[in-house]
């Protein structure tokens, strides 16, 4: 009982520094690249945390636990390039949601065939949190007759790449979280830098992204590490599920910063994950 409220507390934790870093990555890529948003913060990122793991000397796990990291921040980092690329394509609603819902899922579905079926309020949550995501990442004009093809099935490979980088952060986590979180950064910082290089943004100022993608990327660091923690004190989907409830973080820094106003539907989808988070805690 007292593993399972503090997975759930760590949980919400990570996905309220998630949406900080979101909020903060889209606030500085209103004047800048946010692929080099992304680079500077997983960068910067990386320099700390390699300082923390030499610095107390922390010991190297075994190989298996470095590669899943490094795996899940290399593919991650790909994910998140897709992903900036099916919302440049416009119509940005769906294919949100679609990439917010599948991120989730992924390791619900990993897990029920890992671990077998949880109990009823455990799976009562499960849906709800589906559910709750589904519409928090929901923007105010949501059409599918809108949407490109190609915008949803690019989301849709984002959000399969999301969801498997949260497994892979799993497996590393069980050999130490700072390593794994390191490990993930080195493969990320490559992954982005690559995108930087071979797919270079265009039409984009390419100055004053350091400051935003240090901040952005501190909070998705940390994200990660609270995340890390859930998985190793309890299920992997409840985990998942209760992080991936970020973008809740990004719609309310939004409302108290820049007086954007929630839709209905976010605010419904705000209360369904109270409801999830209160039957996952259980």
């Amino acid at each position: 009982m007292g593993s399972t409220g503090a997975a759930a507390g760590l949980g919400l934790f990570a996905a309220a520094t998630w949406g900080g870093s979101d909020f903060a990555g889209g606030w500085g890529a209103r004047r800048t690249s946010p692929v080099l948003i992304t680079a500077a913060g997983q960068v910067a990122s990386l320099a700390v945390l390699l300082v923390v793991c030499l610095g107390l000397r922390i010991p190297i796990p075994s190989g298996r636990f470095l590669i899943c990291g490094a795996i899940g921040g290399f593919e991650g980092a790909f994910a998140l390039a897709i992903f900036y690329r099916a919302l440049a394509m416009g119509a940005m609603g769906l294919t949100a949601a679609l990439t917010g819902l599948l991120t989730a899922l992924v390791p619900v579905i990993f897990d029920l065939l890992h671990s077998g079926w949880p109990g009823a309020f455990t799976s009562a949550g499960l849906v709800l949190g589906l559910a709750a995501i589904w519409l928090i990442s929901q923007s105010p004009a949501v059409s599918a007759a809108a949407t490109p093809r190609k915008a949803l099935l690019l989301g849709a490979f984002a959000g399969i790449g999301f969801g498997a980088q949260l497994i892979l952060f799993k497996m590393a986590a069980a050999g130490g979280v700072m390593w794994a979180l390191t490990s993930g950064r080195v493969a990320g910082s490559a992954a982005i830098l690559l995108v930087v290089v071979f797919a270079p943004s265009k039409g984009e100022q390419r100055r004053d992204f350091w400051m935003p993608g240090i901040i952005s990327g501190a909070l998705d660091s940390t994200g990660n590490l609270f995340y890390m923690m859930a998985s190793q004190l309890g299920r992997l989907d409840v985990a998942a599920v209760i992080s991936s409830m970020y973008p809740a973080g990004t719609i309310l820094l939004a409302g108290i910063i820049l007086r954007e106003r929630p839709t209905t539907r976010q605010i419904a989808g705000m209360g369904l994950a109270l409801a999830a988070v209160a039957l996952l805690s259980t």
